[in-house]
């Protein structure tokens, strides 16, 4: 990609075969070096350069559990684990993240994927009972039947179809004023990708698709989803919208998505952050691409 994805590029060695070794875990949460994450809630505190800040894994509180985010260098990282209220989402860390390098983001949205995925994961989906962190904090482990429980990632298509020099967006109600985006959509059991994309783009906007075409990926940690950036060719510019799910659908030319990345007020809409692949897309299809 000629343009930087939100939320990769972290520069930690995520160190897989030390999560299963405790007297390596209590050796490294120990040392001097060990530093954890500071968070508010589940979002990132930010020092004045807009980095993620870090305290001595020995200011942590004694017998709290301790995800093992991996090794910078020789340093080892963690991140608390805090309880969190169901169904929060605060939009304002929206405006945090946009002053975030992606390096920096991606090391906190593996945090706040693996926070998200404990807290609804303590009862066994097997037998019911409840489940014990294991693993360094990318497992659960259930106390009576002893499944163990791996943190997932749910597959999203986010695509864009484009007719006649135009890309298609649309927007759902709980964006901020002006905003349009990408149509998107969890991919279902059974399905490829360009089925997937095909499928949702008929859904949401009643548009027959071709030639799709994978651009790049990116993981998105609320909660924990992997966005497959794509584009498709529509058959026409027709639109039948699904207003159950979104409001309003536009097609934009190159000016106009030109216009809006670049924040002008003249521009028909408000563009998708930097960090978020929607933004990446429009920057792909200026490309030529």
């Amino acid at each position: 990609m000629n343009h930087p994805l939100g939320f990769t590029g972290s520069t930690l060695d995520r160190a897989d075969l030390l999560r299963l070794d405790l007297q390596r875990m209590a050796q490294m949460a120990g040392s001097a070096e060990a530093r954890l994450l500071t968070l508010s809630g589940a979002d990132p505190v930010l020092d004045e350069a807009g980095r993620l800040l870090w305290s001595p894994l020995r200011e942590a509180e004694r017998g709290s559990d301790l995800l093992f985010l991996g090794l910078e260098g020789d340093a080892p990282r963690f991140a608390p684990l805090p309880r969190l209220e169901p169904g929060q989402r605060a939009w304002s860390v929206f405006r945090l993240i946009a002053q975030m390098a992606p390096e920096e983001a991606a090391v906190w949205a593996t945090a706040r994927s693996l926070i998200e995925w404990h807290n609804r994961h303590g009862f066994c989906s097997n037998c019911g009972a409840g489940t014990i962190f294991f693993r360094a904090g990318w497992g659960r482990k259930c106390a009576a039947c002893e499944c163990e429980h791996y943190p997932r990632v749910d597959p999203v298509v986010i695509m864009l179809a484009k007719f006649g020099g135009k890309v298609l967006l649309a927007r759902q109600p709980q964006y901020p004023a002006g905003r349009f985006s990408a149509l998107a959509g969890f991919v279902e059991p059974g399905e490829s990708i360009e089925e997937a994309v095909a499928r949702e783009l008929h859904e949401e906007a009643a548009l027959k698709v071709s030639n799709i075409r994978y651009v790049a990926s990116q993981p998105w940690p609320f909660p924990g989803s992997l966005m497959i950036g794509c584009i498709a060719d529509a058959a026409s510019d027709e639109v039948v919208l699904d207003t159950a799910e979104l409001e309003a659908a536009i097609w934009v030319d190159r000016d106009e998505v030109r216009a809006a990345l670049d924040g002008s007020p003249s521009a028909p809409f408000a563009a998708p952050p930097r960090f978020a692949i929607a933004h990446t897309l429009l920057l792909h299809w200026l490309d030529g691409r």
